[in-house]
């Protein structure tokens, strides 16, 4: 039996997670959460990966939320603190991976995958895809730290009127509103979403470790005197780093070329 979630390493530090419950829709649950936050945790701390790519198996689902056969027996307000607080932990792993995470939304990501998707870096929409906060719909708020997420992306007002209205954004109004980056028209394998990823995959660990923390940062809420720490600590890391000294001699001899 093919695992619920799959760890695919193809070279380059590029790795795909996969949710593998299309039967399912993809749905999230507990033990689901757990098992991609360590899948998350294992592959971002090896020292060869600079870019994750989450997805889900199919093209229907990148992740329907919280699996409601699972969650219906959360019932009391310790029971309820209980599953938002794993949960959160749980995308905490995508949220303080020390590399980029990228959604990969072969399908459509509501509820739960939403708050899944929205926990990641970067957001690529397949062309049928959408993104949707149906919560309000089942008649509660967000719980996994995606509403928070989901303010600091599109600005309040538009996290308000995709909140309250259950609205499902389709890639064109996502690539507008900032909460996607690219629409890969072609497909997972295809060349869109390759070259888009080739940038990220040059810079060393170092660099992109840098970014990362930097954004962990703001979304962590840290105050600007910890974030210039933070930028600093890492400019040190960097500058004296064998890959910064060798692209510097490497423009320098360049630049000595009549």
């Amino acid at each position: 039996m093919e695992p619920e979630i799959g760890i695919d390493a193809r070279g380059g530090g590029l790795v795909w997670v996969s949710i593998n419950r299309p039967e399912k829709h993809n749905a999230l649950a507990r033990s689901v959460l757990d098992t991609l936050a360590a899948a998350i945790r294992e592959a971002g701390s090896d020292a060869a990966t600079r870019c994750l790519v989450l997805r889900g198996a199919g093209d229907k689902y990148f992740a329907a939320g919280g699996d409601l056969v699972d969650l219906s027996a959360v019932r009391s307000e310790r029971e309820i603190d209980a599953m938002a607080d794993a949960a959160v932990l749980a995308l905490d792993a995508i949220r303080d991976c020390p590399v980029p995470v990228v959604a990969y939304l072969n399908g459509d990501a509501i509820g739960g995958g939403a708050e899944l998707a929205v926990a990641c870096d970067m957001r690529v929409f397949a062309p049928h895809a959408r993104i949707g906060f149906l919560q309000a719909r089942m008649g509660i708020s967000s719980a996994w730290g995606g509403g928070p997420d989901l303010c600091a992306l599109v600005g309040p007002s538009r996290a308000v009127r995709m909140l309250s209205r259950s609205e499902l954004v389709d890639a064109n109004l996502a690539l507008q509103w900032g909460l996607a980056d690219l629409e890969a028209r072609d497909g997972a394998d295809g060349e869109l979403l390759r070259a888009f990823l080739k940038p990220v995959l040059a810079c060393s660990r170092f660099v992109l470790e840098a970014i990362k923390a930097q954004a962990a940062a703001v979304r962590f809420g840290l105050d600007l005197t910890a974030r210039r720490k933070i930028e600093r600590q890492h400019l040190q890391m960097t500058w004296a780093s064998a890959d910064h000294w060798d692209a510097v001699e490497r423009f320098l001899a360049k630049a000595a070329k009549p």
